[in-house]
């Protein structure tokens, strides 16, 4: 059985075999879409998580943002950015929370989609070259593979259901 259904640019057919217009491509507009709603939503809870943890915004103690980066710090791939931390511990905790909320709000719903992907893979390309630099073998430490999981975002953007395609949308519109 053949369907038609109607894009805004073209007609298709889903009829399984992956034509021009059929499911498939209309598949792959939506295929970062799982990755977005993944990202989004952890950026989101790591930086609320965060700000309602009074022991990590903490210049020192147990489970502070502190003591965490004196601990890391002969280990890191770049002690500078270490010590960079280590001059307000506090304030760079604030920011690395913020940062992750206004990466997984931007993320989550889809503005400025590609600067909000670049914010989550530069916190997590500084996380894996600080926090996780030690860990061994390389693939146990998550920062890796988080820095991985943005790159297609920064490249795609949120073409689809994202404020950023509604923006774009009322652009085209406009005489």
């Amino acid at each position: 059985m053949t369907h038609t259904y109607r894009t805004t640019a073209t007609y298709g057919t889903v009829d399984g075999g992956g034509g021009r217009g059929g499911w498939r491509e209309r598949a792959g507009h939506y295929a970062l879409l799982p990755l977005r709603i993944f990202l989004g939503v952890t950026f989101i809870y790591a930086g609320i998580d965060k700000l309602m943890d009074s022991q990590f915004m903490a210049a020192s103690g147990a489970g502070s943002v502190g003591d965490l980066m004196r601990s890391v710090r002969d280990t890191s791939a770049v002690p500078a950015l270490v010590d960079l931390a280590l001059k307000n511990p506090e304030g760079f905790g604030y920011a690395i929370a913020f940062g992750e909320l206004a990466v997984g709000i931007g993320t989550l719903v889809g503005l400025l989609a590609r600067l909000a992907a670049l914010g989550g893979a530069l916190i997590s390309l500084s996380l894996w070259l600080t926090v996780s630099w030690q860990t061994e073998p390389y693939y146990y430490g998550n920062d890796l593979a988080y820095l991985m999981a943005w790159l297609p975002l920064v490249l795609a953007g949120a073409p689809f259901l994202s404020l950023d395609a509604l923006l774009a949308k009322r652009r085209r519109r406009m005489p």
